[in-house]
C-alpha cells in the first residue's frame, strides 16, 4: 500500500463504485463540449477513468502519455517523459483531444502534458487547489493535504473485530 508523507493530513478513500460514478459525472460535463477526436490517457492513473469516459462518450481512439514525477525527495523536483504522444495524435486534424487523468495534485504532470497537446481539453476526476488552474474540467475538489486512496491502491483484507483488540 502506498504511504502518504507528512504533507498529507487527511485520507479520502474512493471505492470502485464511487470512481465509476465520478467518471460518469465527468463524462456528463464533457459531452456538450464535443465533438472530440479521442482521448489521451495520462498513465497510470488516467487509464481507468479514460476507459469509462471513452465508453460514455462513444470514443474509440485512445492514446497514452506517461510522465513520472519523482516525489521521493521533493514534489515536482524532477520529471521524466516515459512515453510521449504518438505522432499521429499530435498531428491529427479535426476536433480536439481530451486529456484524461485521475487527479491533478500540484499540476506538474498537467503542465508537461498540456505542453505536448496545447489545444486539448484537460479533464480530471479529482482536483487539488495547486493543480486546479491546469485543468479545464473536474468533478470533485479535495484539499491539498488530502491523500486520495484509489481502489487500485487498496485490497480487501481481514479486519480484526473490535472486541478482539481489547
Amino acid at each position: 500500500m502506498a504511504t502518504a508523507d507528512d504533507s498529507y493530513k487527511k485520507m479520502f478513500t474512493v471505492s470502485w463504485q464511487e470512481l465509476h460514478r465520478d467518471c460518469k459525472a465527468l463524462a456528463w460535463k464533457l459531452v456538450a463540449g464535443g465533438p472530440w477526436r479521442g482521448i489521451v490517457a495520462v498513465t497510470r492513473g488516467g487509464l481507468i477513468p479514460a476507459g469509462i469516459i471513452a465508453r460514455e462518450l462513444e470514443l474509440r481512439i485512445i492514446d497514452t502519455v506517461s510522465v513520472a514525477t519523482y516525489q521521493g525527495q521533493q514534489i515536482g523536483a524532477k520529471s521524466n517523459i516515459l512515453k510521449p504522444l504518438a505522432d499521429s495524435t499530435r498531428d491529427a486534424p479535426g476536433p480536439r483531444w481530451l486529456i484524461i487523468d485521475d487527479l491533478v495534485d500540484t499540476g506538474t504532470t498537467a503542465k508537461i502534458v498540456r505542453a505536448m497537446l496545447p489545444g486539448a481539453h484537460f479533464a480530471t476526476v479529482y482536483a487539488k487547489p495547486a493543480g486546479k488552474p491546469m485543468v479545464d474540467t473536474y468533478v470533485t475538489e479535495t484539499s491539498q493535504d488530502t491523500w486520495i486512496m484509489f481502489p487500485w491502491d487498496t485490497e480487501p483484507q481481514f479486519a480484526r473485530p473490535i472486541a478482539a483488540s481489547k
